[in-house]
């Protein structure tokens, strides 16, 4: 099974293939420097950054139908509360995996 889905890349822009690959170029452009973003800011504690790096990737997830909006709510959740690390370290290590393994289909799937 697919760890991501482009159903609704599709929805949006239409079967394209040529404006697809473009579109998952930019996600694999974009999308690994700010999960490193928020995985330092979480382990600085810096709670602003964390939100913004969340807030950020929000809509690139969504748009390739991964299963972590429950995780980056929540990681937005704790950068607005006083719950320490140990509250949203493990929301960031799965945002992470499985992130990671839709880097690796991504690139398998689209040649890159």
């Amino acid at each position: 099974m697919s760890v991501y889905s482009i159903d609704n890349l599709k929805e949006v822009i239409g079967d394209d293939p040529e404006f697809i690959a473009v579109v998952v170029q930019t996600f694999l452009d974009e999308i690994p420097p700010d999960l490193e973003g928020l995985k330092t800011a979480v382990a600085e504690g810096d709670r602003k950054r964390a939100y913004g790096f969340a807030h950020k990737m929000k809509p690139n997830i969504e748009m390739f139908g991964v299963d972590l909006m429950k995780n980056i709510r929540s990681i937005e959740t704790w950068s607005r509360s006083s719950k320490d690390i140990d509250a949203v370290q493990p929301l960031v290590d799965e945002v992470n995996e499985v992130l990671q393994a839709v880097f690796v289909e991504l690139r398998q799937d689209f040649n890159l």
